[in-house]
This record gives C-alpha cells, structure tokens and sequence, in this order.
C-alpha cells in the first residue's frame, strides 16, 4: 500500500451541512479515540473538519491503564481522560452507548444502533481489543471473569463482595495469565482480601517483557508478596459446584480450590467491522494500514489495537497515541508516518517496580549483556550493548526501576561511561556517569516528547513553572514515568537561561520548608498566625498548614490538637486515625517489632468483636482494625490504652513501623537479637514527625527477612555488630537503602540513626521521603558520612539534642486526647447533636467480611447496629436528622 495524504483528497461536504466543514466519524471511545479528538481540534484552528465519537460503553473515555485503581477506591468518572470542556467543544460530539453495527464505503456511511446512518468523509476505527477468553472447560460458569473495562472490574468486584458474604470467609482466587494484565488483575485481587494464584503457561512470568533472570526475580518478588505463582502450568478445567466457580484442574491433574478466576491471557483486536466491510486483515487480526495508519480504502484510517500496522498489532497505549497524531496531522494536510513502536514499558504490579525497553532479549547480532542480580534484595538488572560494549541497545530492570528514566532515552548512544555503573544501586561508588542528553533523545513516549522539545519550552516558549511544560509539551502527562527526568531538564534550562526555578513552599511563604523549619527552630514561634504573619502573607493553604503543622510537632511544641495547631492537621492527624474510602476510621495500635502477649491479643481480638471492626495482619507487623465510627475512636483508644497500648501513629507523617525477623531468639540463622533492636528502635522514635513517613527494618541476618534495605532505615544484623543503610523507600519508586556505616554497636548505631533522621527533618524539602532526599544532597552518601559520622558540618552535638528532647518528651496521642475534656469533644459524629443515638441509622457492611453474628449485639455506643455505610431508615419522619460527619447516606425505600 502506498502512502496518500488524506488532503489529497477532493474535498467532500457532508450531507445536510452547508458549512463545508468536513466530518471525520471516530468509532470507539477509548484512551487511543480521546487523544485523535484531542490532537485534531488542537491543531485544526480554522474548523475544517467537526469530529463524532461512537462510544459503545455508556461513559466518556477513560484511563484504561489506571483501571485497577478502580478497586481502590477511584470512580469511573475519576478516570474520565483530560479536560471534559473537549466533549462541550461546538465541532465534537461524543455519543454514548452506540455501537457501529456496519459500515457502507461506497455511500461513506456508519450504520448505528440508535439513530438514522451517520454519513462520514473521513471514517477512523478506534475500536480497540476484547479480552480473549480460551477455551477451557467451564469458563461459563458463574464467578469467571475477564479484565478489560470499567463494567468488567465493576462485576468482578460485586460477585467477590458477595460471595465472601456468602462464604463468610477469605476468598481464594486465580489469575489465567501471568502477563502485564494477569498480574494486575492479581493486584486487584490481593486488594480485595482474596488469596491469589497466577497461573502462566510460559516457563516465566511476564515472558514478553522480561528474559528468564527477570522473570526469576518477579516471581521471587511476588511470591513473597503472598501471591502463589505456578508458571509452565495449563489448565484444563474450571469446576464448578451448583454453577457456581469452585476449583481449577492443571493438565498434569493437580486441582487447586479456588471461589473466582480471572482470564488473563491477551486481547483480540475488534475487526468485526473491517471484516465485514472487506476491508484486508493480518493473519492474526488487525485491520492493515500503511504507515500513515490508512485501509486499502483512502477515506478509512485505523488506529490503536484495532490496526495491523507494520505487519503486527500493537498492544500498547503509546504506539496507539502516535497512531492518533498521525492521523489528526495528516487530515490537516501534514505529512507524519509511522516511526516504528516504543514497546518500552515501566510499570508496578503488585508494588513491584518492572521495566523493559529496546532489544531487552539480545536479539540483534552481536549484542553483548551485562547483569546484575541481588537476589537477597530482590532485584535484577540487565543492559544489552552493542559488540562495542558502549552503545546501549536495550535492557530489563525488576525490583529497582529507578535507572529506566535516563536509560531509556539513550538507546542506540554511547553510554558515555562504565555500562556496569548504570545498573549498581543508587549512591554506591562509581555510579552511573553525568552527561547532557542530546535534543533528539526521546525523554516521554507515550506523547513522542524529545528532549528538545523540554528544553524548547523553556527558552523559546516561557515556561517558568513544570506545569506550564507538561501542559505545553504532554511530557509527563500519560503514564508519569518519565517526570523524573522532565523534572531534570526543566530545571537545568532555567539555570541556563538564567532563570531561578523557584523553591517557595507555596504562595504563601517564598522559602522552601528547610528554610522555614530552620526560622521556626531559631525564632522560637511557636503558631502558625505569629510565622506567616512575620515570615508569609496571607491565611495560608492546604500546603503551608500541614507544613507547619509538621515543623512544630517535630519541634516538640505540644499536642498536634492542642490550640491552634488542631486547624492546622490534615485529615488523619485531625482524628489520629486514618479515614478509610467509605467515611470511617482504622485504629493501629503500636506493636513494638511486632512482639505481642496472648493477652494483648485477646484484647484487640475483643476490641474488634464488640465493635464489630474489621481486622488485618499489615506488613508491618500490625494489627488494623478498620470500620469505627468517629464517636468510637476514643471508646476504642480507652480499652487499647487500659490494655498497655498506645498509637501507633498509622496517620502520621511520622514513624510508622519498626519491622523486624525474629533473629536470635528463635532463628537458626540469627547472629543479634533483632526483635530487641526493633523495640528500641521503636520506643526511641515513636511519636517522631517528619516531612514523609518514616519506616524502619531490622534483621537479624543476611538473608534480610524483614526486607530492610526497603526502608527509610535498614538495619541488618553482622557477627560483629550491625550494619546501616539508609534511604531505602517502598511506595510509587521504590529504592534499595545503601550502606552507611557497617559494624557498629548497639549505641553507635543508635547515635548514627538519631543523626540521620534529625538532619533530614531538618533539610528535606515538604513531602520529600529520604530516598529522593539522598538523591539531591550535594556529594550524595559520602557527604552524608562525613556529616552525620564525621561531624562536619559541626552540628551532631545539636542533632544529638534535639533527639534527645524527643524522647524526652514524647507522650501518647491518644491518652492526651482521652485526659483532655476540650480535645475530646472533637469525636463526635454529629455536629448539632453531639449527645444523640438515632436508632433510625443503620449501618451496611461494603464488605465481603462478616462481622460478629451474636444474636443481641448492639452497637456499643448508640444502640444500633455498627457496620459501615450509613442508612436513613425514615426519611419521611419529619424529626431534625442529624448531619453525620464522614459516611456515606442513602435513602431505604
């Protein structure tokens, strides 16, 4: 096929429009549809063409990738894709819920399933990808389900919810598919309380985007995670017991139980309709275009998973968005065509960080690879280089994905260094070599954003401010992974251009927070009105608030509800507790390294029964309990209090946890006694504030069963002491800790952590963990040796102080809240009627846990039952209802 421009074309005008505006007709309505509507009226400023979407799905088009953050709470409209004035635009309509039911070139019109036919110049298929379902037997029954769309993820979460409510115990779950979808789909089910079995036919998870190594580690990684991992394994049978999912059957016989299944096991492109219409499609679907994404019928282009472009179908968002600008340049006469697919992709499934990017398999001749493998720390790491051994070709990071930023960018260059030092953990010596990316390195994929283009908006376009780059360049604004990287460029061409990037905490306040913690600290003010009346303007915002906030509890200046610092806390710290998605709180308890009596236990078992709470082992060695109404908290808090606990600070931007193996006590491996360190540790450092929270692990060996090098402080055990890393963080980019110091004793290592979380508070920017903190300190790890073992800068003697004052002075939040008559008045569920019980409101679990099914249990507070959303059982009474703060209110019929 050759490729035309569209504009080629003799003009057309649309039947029953006298404009002359010509009519491009979308079908589909997903990520891929949105961003060609998007590109052609950002660029068609004379109105030449107006755009109809035919959506099949009954929503506006949204962020499929995010779509297991749906499980998280996110709601389909949360989800809905840029800005939603673009569907109100004159020149676009978006019809929901209309399916194409033909097409008829020869009259160039689209048949519909409501309405008359819809008469087109320029006819573009967007119809994307179906799930395919293989054909197992069973995969009828009820309780299997694919993972595709909102309506999908929608039903599987209903049926789990209701069937745990049936079942009245945890779920068990498996996932057909060990690919990037299957392992989502396992998060969503982990995310739901259900225990999850990934089931991989290939000898490896992930087999497309990662080697065997790779898929080694991944599996390591998430089997530690609790998800149960079987690769090279087929099913052959989904059982059944009354229509309903009961168990899998292996095709060597094993059986596994199981309540729901998720088929994961790749899409099949929506070719119906080109099909039909004989339109060419590839041997494995895929309506075939040219590279400038046109049929073999010049007024018909496809785009996305739906087109066989370059003899394959792309499964990716970016090679579909560039498909999408294609197609909106060439309508307006321009002259783009296809580059070839990034399939490069970063990722987090199940929390683990999984990178893949140019010939990552070596299949290029003369490819050279070098790996490195840390298995005790989970992670694997592989560069593919050219038989010169300096010019990058590709490469796979699982487990630490931090280097895939500046990696990607310089596939095909020379590394400008040492290939080996890209891929050592962060801050260790002889780390990957500086260097200025050239203009043509590609920095955002999905938007096909170079470096250029980042430095152009900056210098020739006036972007003072990273927003104003993204919202002119699109780097950044897709999948996220490469703001890191767009961060860096921005900054350094403000430098150039001698521009100051400006380090204000927000419009408040000019300085940034370690200036302003530095003020607060000297001057000694001890309220936010006297420091933004003498250092900021203004009443302050959501920003400076909790920033000062922070600042005076890490300074020691009383209780966080006392006065006027309680207007000042965010959410969680305004109730010492964390609020959970349907209004109510969790309580955690401290559990210093996890060490609990039976009767502990028995208390919160108790605790948890008579509130009728839900209860969850964390990670961290906790024991959650989720569900209490506002009123509860401190009814909660006195019985955890009389019972020896104390918080737990789960709300906090404060230390959380002190996560700890058993060690010597009971470990044949053991070389200290790790669960006594991670007492001391946690008793020394509860209570303490910070810019982010602060997490901490403690082993009792090298086989690091307590994962610490994830943490913002590790400590791992050695036969002559212990050694310390730091900087380790979990969450969105996850970092390995690197060593700080090794060998030292009890009181050493307590000196050097003291000094090292001191100076961080004391330096961190609002928000900033200790990993990113690590990465922009000036000389890195060495130059915070010298300051916090070599003292400098002069200042340990005043870091060891002020820890010193902190335990001192620590006191627990909730035994001031339960002493305080004033700041006990704040836990009430109804603001104008703080004393009343209405027995009217009824609680309904969300849940699929059942609470506690004593036949006179009464809510022990109000006299009603205590579930989880609220219910107005009588809205046509005509009393005063009171207003409850925090949970959601229907109306029963």
């Amino acid at each position: 096929m050759t490729s035309t421009p569209f504009q080629a074309e003799p003009p057309q005008v649309p039947i029953g429009d006298p404009s002359g505006t010509r009519h491009c007709v979308v079908v589909g309505g997903g990520m891929v549809a949105h961003r060609l509507v998007e590109a052609l009226r950002s660029r068609d400023t004379e109105g030449t063409w107006r755009i109809t979407v035919l959506a099949q799905e009954p929503r506006a088009p949204y962020d499929r990738v995010a779509l297991t953050s749906y499980f998280s709470g996110k709601s389909a409209t949360e989800l809905e894709l840029g800005d939603p004035q673009l569907w109100r635009d004159p020149l676009v309509t978006l019809r929901r819920g209309v399916a194409v039911t033909g097409i008829d070139r020869a009259a160039q019109t689209v048949a519909v399933t409501r309405g008359e036919p819809i008469a087109y110049d320029h006819l573009v298929l967007a119809t994307g990808s179906n799930a395919a379902v293989p054909p197992i037997e069973g995969n009828e029954h009820s309780g299997v389900y694919v993972y595709r769309t909102i309506d999908d993820v929608a039903e599987l979460k209903g049926y789990v919810q209701q069937r745990g409510r049936d079942l009245a115990r945890p779920l068990k779950g498996a996932v057909i598919g060990g690919g990037l979808l299957g392992l989502e789909a396992a998060g969503a089910l982990q995310a739901m309380g259900v225990d999850s079995t990934v089931v991989e036919f290939a000898p490896r998870l992930m087999p497309i985007q990662v080697d065997e190594g790779g898929g080694q580690a991944l599996s390591r990684l998430i089997g530690n995670l609790g998800v149960t991992v079987l690769t090279g394994t087929a099913t052959k049978r989904i059982g059944a017991t009354r229509g309903q999912v009961s168990s899998m059957t292996f095709s060597d016989d094993r059986r596994i139980d199981v309540d729901v299944v998720v088929l994961a096991t790749g899409v099949r492109p929506r070719d119906e309709l080109a099909r039909a219409t004989d339109l060419p499609v590839g041997e494995r679907g895929g309506v075939i275009v040219d590279d400038v994404c046109l049929t073999q019928d010049p007024a018909v282009s496809a785009i996305g998973e739906v087109a066989c472009i370059q003899g394959r179908v792309w499964g990716l968002v970016a090679p579909g968005y560039s498909m999408a600008e294609i197609v909106a340049d060439r309508l307006l006469g321009g002259a783009a065509s296809f580059p070839g697919a990034d399939t490069a992709t970063k990722l987090k499934l199940l929390g683990v960080d999984v990178a893949s990017f140019g010939d990552a398999f070596a299949t290029q001749p003369g490819s050279l690879e070098i790996v490195y493998a840390d298995p005790v720390a989970g992670v694997y790491k592989k560069l593919v280089l050219c038989d010169d051994a300096r010019t990058l070709r590709g490469g796979i990071l699982v487990g630490d994905a931090s280097a895939y930023a500046s990696l990607r960018p310089l596939l095909g260059r020379e590394l400008g260094g040492d290939p080996a030092a890209y891929l050592l953990p962060e801050g260790a010596a002889g780390g990957a070599p500086g260097g200025e990316l050239p203009d043509d390195a590609t920095v955002c994929s999905c938007n096909n954003v170079d470096a250029g283009a980042i430095r152009s908006a900056v210098c020739e376009g006036g972007c003072t401010d990273l927003g104003e780059v993204k919202a002119c360049t699109r780097a950044g604004t897709s999948c996220g992974s490469c703001l890191p990287l767009v961060k860096k460029l921005f900054a350094a061409e403000m430098v150039k251009s001698g521009l100051s990037v400006s380090r204000a905490l927000c419009e408040h306040f000019d300085m940034p927070r370690a200036e302003l913690f530095d003020i607060v600290r000297v001057t000694g003010e001890r309220s936010f009105s006297q420091i933004i009346a003498r250092h900021g303007r203004g009443r302050g915002c959501d920003i400076c608030k909790p920033t000062v906030a922070s600042i005076l509890a890490s300074l020691g200046s009383g209780h966080i509800l006392a006065g006027e610092q309680a207007t000042l806390q965010d959410t969680n710290d305004h109730v010492l507790a964390n609020i959970q998605k349907d209004g109510t709180y969790s309580v955690v308890p401290r559990i210093p390294g996890g060490e609990i009596t039976p009767e502990g236990l028995i208390v919160i078992g108790e605790i948890a029964r008579d509130f009728g709470l839900y209860t969850k082992i964390t990670g961290g060695q906790r024991i959650d309990m989720f569900g209490a109404r506002i009123e509860q908290l401190p009814l909660v808090w006195q019985r955890l209090v009389d019972a020896g606990f104390e918080s737990g600070h789960a709300y906090g931007k404060s230390l959380r946890t002190v996560k700890s193996c058993v060690g010597s006590t009971w470990c044949r491996y053991g070389v200290q006694d790790s669960v006594g360190m991670a007492i001391r540790l946690e008793l020394r450092y509860r209570g303490l504030r910070a810019p982010h929270k602060l997490k901490v692990g403690v082993s009792g060996c090298a086989r690091e069963c307590a994962e610490a090098r994830g943490k913002d402080v590790g400590v791992i055990a050695t036969e002559q002491g212990w050694n310390l890393y730091v900087g380790g963080n979990g969450g969105f980019t996850p970092r390995h800790a690197v060593v700080l110091a090794e060998d030292l004793d009890d009181d050493t290592l307590i000196r050097a952590i003291d000094r090292f979380f001191m100076y961080y508070i004391r330096t961190a920017d609002r928000l900033q963990r200790t990993a990113p903190w690590m990465a922009d300190l000036d000389g890195g790890i060495d130059r915070l040796r010298e300051i916090i073992l070599d003292d400098a800068l002069g200042i340990c003697a005043d870091l060891d102080a002020a820890m010193d004052a902190h335990v001192a002075g620590y006191s627990d939040e909730w035994r001031d809240v339960l002493e305080d008559p004033e700041k006990l008045a704040r836990f009430r569920s109804f603001v104008n009627a703080p004393a009343m019980a209405d027995p009217d409101l009824a609680y309904v679990p969300e849940r699929g846990q059942k609470r506690p099914a004593a036949a006179d249990e009464r809510d022990v507070t109000t006299g009603f039952p205590g579930d989880v959303a609220v219910t107005h059982a009588d809205e046509g009474s005509g009393a005063d209802t009171p207003v409850s703060l925090g949970a959601r209110i229907e109306v029963r019929s």
